[in-house]
């Protein structure tokens, strides 16, 4: 099994135990993200709608240094610290994933790193051309 590190440099650097996505067997595994302004490398703010527009803005931001796109996301998983703002989050998600969404798990979690109130994972099929 052949794979490649997608690690864009227009996002804050990742620490040596993970990378931001790898291309393994026709898929981009992208890593769990929560919404880190790669400006700052702080989130973005404490509210979980904006923070989930940063978090699929870098997963965006991912997915074209691996020569994909959303339209290529086959699956999702979000974890919410606050599971009760889960419409607030769809209503975000919905302007990234406009029809036929990925599929979709969503769950409660008590916390995520740097005090995030969201993360999210993506699996994406790598384009045909890349392969």
């Amino acid at each position: 099994m052949s794979q490649k590190v997608v690690n864009p440099p227009k996002l804050p650097a990742v620490n040596p135990t993970y990378s931001q996505a790898i291309i393994a067997n026709g898929f981009i595994f992208v890593a769990g993200q929560i919404g880190i302004d790669p400006a700052t490398g702080k989130v973005v703010s404490d509210d979980i709608a904006d923070q989930t527009r940063q978090v699929l803005d870098n997963i965006v931001t991912i997915l074209k240094a691996a020569h994909s796109t959303l339209d290529r996301v086959v699956s999702t998983s979000l974890f919410l610290t606050e599971f009760d703002q889960l419409g607030r989050v769809n209503a975000v998600y919905a302007k990234y994933f406009k029809q036929n969404g990925p599929a979709k798990f969503s769950c409660g979690v008590t916390q995520l790193y740097g005090g995030a109130k969201i993360e999210i994972q993506a699996i994406a099929v790598v384009q045909e051309d890349e392969k």
